[in-house]
């Protein structure tokens, strides 16, 4: 088994894409046309890779009565404005197709609705790069997702979509998909990752707080996608019998 066929699973939102406003704006949008009151620029940018519910609920103070309308507001004005905002972050085209080139499976797990994702990814040309793209269901509830094949179950949360991309992993190759690594912006990721087994590498381009993912465990901290390639690619490079969660971090590359 060469390094190069072990797996990496991808968070969206703060690790390949860069919004740029195109969520953030669209809840603001959403809970304008509704009278209620917008957060802060850095409390909406916090909502960013979270269950959107769950950032309406707890950070918003959307009422439960009006979460639906709101949701439903905010995917409208995502779609038709909000996805053409959105960029890849420098580097992230040619780290991803460098490790297709190289016989490297890719995957994407995400909050994000998983039909969702699929167009964003599709808008950004890269969609085709990826053996497997999970998410959340269209209505954010759990046990699906658009395009999800129903006949596999996924657990509500972060930690069940990092599983159902695993699983798709695993189907096609099951020595080495227990050897993926998770990359991801916010603590969730890293939370998602432990659940399955995995470590999490932290990018530091993305949404977290300072500290957040220092404190999650992720088990390294980049900031640029040479590190990240560079990284990958030295855990990647261990004996399988390597686990993870032995390599010790200073909190950078």
């Amino acid at each position: 088994m060469t390094h190069t066929t072990v797996p990496v699973i991808f968070d969206l939102d703060g690790t390949l894409v860069d919004p740029a406003g195109g969520i953030t704006g669209g809840i603001a949008a959403a809970l304008t046309e509704l009278g209620l009151p917008v957060p802060d620029k850095s409390r909406l940018d916090a909502m960013i890779g979270p269950k959107l519910s769950h950032s309406l609920t707890e950070v918003a103070g959307v009422p439960a009565a009006l979460l639906e309308d709101v949701i439903r507001i905010y995917r409208a004005h995502y779609a038709a404005t909000g996805i053409a905002q959105s960029r890849l972050y420098p580097g992230i085209r040619a780290l991803l197709e460098d490790f297709v080139a190289a016989g490297r499976p890719i995957a994407v797990a995400t909050q994000k609705p998983e039909g969702l994702a699929r167009t964003v990814l599709a808008h950004h040309g890269i969609a085709g790069l990826f053996h497997s793209i999970r998410g959340s269901a269209a209505d954010e509830a759990a046990g699906g997702a658009g395009g999800r094949r129903e006949a596999v179950p996924v657990p509500e949360g972060k930690a069940g979509i990092v599983a159902a991309a695993l699983a798709d992993l695993a189907a096609a190759s099951p020595a080495t998909a227990g050897r993926a690594v998770m990359v991801g912006d916010r603590a969730q990721d890293v939370a998602g990752a432990a659940a399955n087994g995995l470590e999490c590498i932290g990018v530091g381009w993305g949404f977290a707080p300072d500290g957040e993912l220092q404190a999650a465990g992720a088990v390294e901290i980049v900031h640029t996608t040479t590190a990240l390639h560079a990284t990958i690619t030295r855990l990647a490079g261990r004996p399988a019998t390597t686990a993870l969660n032995e390599v010790h971090t200073d909190g950078n590359v």
